[in-house]
């Protein structure tokens, strides 16, 4: 069994290694490109490892992990706008850096892959928490609400976190025209929270008064 798991998350692993390095440094037409040598390692060094602690440690989560295949029809949309989204701010960081559209000074990158890593961290604390979390919107069997921690706070802090590291993925590589493109990631995920809490209210027992003690969903005091 975990054989055949850690050879899908390798696979899945170099899979989009290579998928997110084409769509970086092929726009930027240099492998001298430092920003985005920057993002991939700490976008990749942190999942590489990540990906080995669930598999030691909690393999159902990892498979949970792996597993994108959406039922709703709206999460299919949401993932679709995602894919676009991702696919249009990378493209456009290589043609910034080959171009020189805007330049941003050094401590830019430096500063956002710090907070790329504490966005990275926070992230690991949810999962941490949560047994149950999955890529795709579903309740699973035996499953609670958790309200300890981070969502003690929010109701669904993994999208706050990849709020966070959505934001600074662009400028760590020092593109502030992919920072604009990745804006759209916040009404992307609001369409997904709202479909998201509609599914957890109508299946999960007890998450409709965990709403009222946790009343916000993403960011403390704004929403």
């Amino acid at each position: 069994m975990k054989k055949s798991l850690f050879a899908e998350a390798v696979g899945k692993f170099f899979l989009g290694l290579i998928i997110v390095g084409a769509l970086v440094f092929l726009p930027a037409w240099t492998l001298a490109f430092w920003q985005g040598w920057l993002f991939m390692g700490v976008l990749f060094v942190p999942m590489f490892a990540a990906g080995l602690v669930m598999l030691s440690k909690s393999p159902a989560l990892l498979r949970s992990r792996l597993d994108a295949k959406e039922k709703e029809s709206e999460q299919r949309t949401v993932l679709l706008l995602s894919g676009l989204m991702f696919t249009a701010a990378f493209v456009l960081a290589g043609l910034n850096h080959r171009f020189g559209w805007i330049v941003l000074p050094a401590w830019v990158p430096i500063g956002a892959a710090v907070l790329f890593l504490i966005g990275y961290a926070l992230y690991a604390e949810v999962l941490r928490e949560n047994v149950w979390l999955s890529r795709t919107i579903g309740v699973q069997e035996g499953q609670k609400v958790v309200d300890t921690g981070l969502y003690g706070a929010v109701r669904h802090p993994m999208y706050m976190c990849t709020l966070l590291l959505f934001l600074a993925m662009p400028l760590v590589l020092g593109s502030l025209p992919s920072f604009a493109v990745m804006l759209a990631y916040i009404p992307i995920i609001v369409m997904r929270i709202r479909n998201e809490e509609k599914v957890l209210t109508e299946e999960l027992e007890g998450y409709a008064e965990y709403k009222t003690r946790v009343r916000y969903r993403l960011i403390p005091f704004i929403w």
